[in-house]
């Protein structure tokens, strides 16, 4: 199906004030950047700024995450005969966001400013949390569990936290994994 004139230059305006965010924060550091200044460089008012991002200047370097918790759900769906939902997320968070080690430049300042700015990653971790009821309902499918069931309502927040938990250590991945290990195996009782 065909986008529609006013669909795509909706995109296009988001699109230039995701790269006018990005560019000066780049520069200035995200707190030294006010949404007017944002707008001013894209070429836009404040008030279509607010239209596309009401969540404020946090927002415009983010997607909705509504893609995040399709790729979750997918992983968890479309996994391999034999592997369990855990290795099935743990594999699909692997690649992406700060576990990526292979990110094209770009991808990498914008994961990198993310990391190291409080206010980005606590609207990251906003984003993946808000697919947590999904996630439960994906991983109760298909371990023949309900979704209501408050274990798999935990394992879906355990796992969706992991970005947020793990992400700002030195070693993303490793950090990452020994959750994983941890979820996997359980808490030694020794």
């Amino acid at each position: 199906m065909a986008t529609g004139r006013r669909e795509r230059k909706k995109a296009q305006t988001r699109q230039a004030l995701s790269d006018a965010a990005l560019r000066l924060f780049g520069e200035r550091g995200y707190d030294g950047v006010t949404v007017a200044q944002i707008a001013e460089e894209a070429d836009v008012s404040i008030a279509t700024l607010f239209a596309h991002v009401p969540d404020g200047k946090e927002a415009l370097i983010f997607d909705d995450g509504a893609e995040r918790h399709v790729w979750l759900a997918a992983a968890v769906r479309e996994r391999p005969s034999g592997q369990s939902v855990l290795e099935a997320l743990r594999r699909c968070l692997a690649g992406s966001g700060p576990f990526a080690g292979d990110l094209p430049p770009g991808q990498r300042r914008k994961r990198d400013l993310i990391v190291s700015t409080p206010a980005l990653r606590e609207y990251s971790r906003k984003l993946w949390i808000a697919g947590a009821a999904a996630l439960a309902e994906t991983i109760a499918a298909e371990s023949g569990r309900d979704p209501s069931d408050m274990t798999v309502r935990a394992l879906a927040r355990y796992v969706l936290e992991i970005p947020e938990l793990a992400g700002a250590e030195p070693d993303p991945l490793a950090a990452m994994n020994a959750v994983f290990d941890l979820l996997e195996s359980g808490w030694p009782t020794t």
